[in-house]
Parts: structure tokens; sequence; C-alpha cells
């Protein structure tokens, strides 16, 4: 009887089946890449508790806001300028970009490379603003200047 209802509905049963695979996928491809993605308040913690924060936009997306005291690294320069960036293997690292894509490729690099204890900000700066949380930006060198000058 089982039988002839999935003969019936095979496209339900592919369907379901996709569906299934994909929860799998999502669930194991978090283990299997050796990073562990956040939330923004999982970010906070790591921020507060001394992470080193990378935003691996570019230096335009940068400009317009940023995490904390978060260093600017574009991408696709990170593997260049890892090892300029003073880092041990088992520092808390929290890496972000604009939605989360490419500070996924980040981490995986910085995982293939040793570093044990990297986060993804899933989402990220897009979910870091979504939750409210507040974002700093650069001090013009024109207003740097002003400011030394009343003081």
């Amino acid at each position: 009887m089982f039988l002839e209802f999935v003969e019936s509905q095979v496209i339900l049963f592919v369907a379901l089946g996709v569906v299934v695979a994909m929860l799998i996928s999502t669930y194991l491809g978090d283990k299997i890449s050796g990073y562990k993605s956040v939330s923004a308040d999982e970010a906070v913690r790591l921020y507060n508790s001394g992470a080193k924060v990378f935003d691996v936009r570019s230096s335009a997306e940068y400009k317009g806001g940023y995490i904390g005291e978060a260093v600017n690294v574009a991408s696709t320069e990170f593997a260049d300028k890892l090892n300029c960036l003073q880092l041990e293997m088992d520092d808390e690292i929290l890496v972000y970009c604009q939605s989360g894509p490419r500070s996924a490729s980040v981490a995986k690099k910085l995982v293939k490379a040793g570093y044990t204890q990297v986060y993804n900000l899933t989402g990220g700066i897009m979910a870091w603003q979504s939750a409210g949380l507040p974002v700093n930006k650069p001090v013009s060198k024109k207003k740097q200047k002003k400011e030394n000058k009343v003081k």
C-alpha cells in the first residue's frame, strides 16, 4: 500500500529527499568546514571576550561602517596578508563581510592554515545592523585635524 502511494507521488518524494539532503548538508557543512557560523549575539560575546575581528570587505565598504575595532583586509588579499596579521593558532578569530559568503571563504582559508577557533558572522554586517548593533565609521583626516586643533 505504501509503495503504491510512493509510486503515485514520485515527485513529492523526490522533493522530500532533496529537502532532507539540503538540511543534512547544512548541518554537516559547518561540522566539516572546521569553522563555526555565529549569530550577531554570539559575535558580540566573541568581540567582548577579545576575539580578533576582521572585516573582509573592500575598503570602500569598510568606510561605510565596521564592527568595533575590526581590521580591514579584503577577502581577495587575506591569504597574502595572513603572515602579517600577528595571529596565534589558538586565537579566537571572527570574520565578517557584507552578507556572509566572502567571510565564509576566508574562514575556510584560516582553518586550512591551521587556526582552530575561527568564527564566521552569519549574515555579515547586514545581520549585525539588523540586530540593532552599532557600527563605527572611520574619522576623516580633515575631521581629525579639526579635533586636534580644538583640544
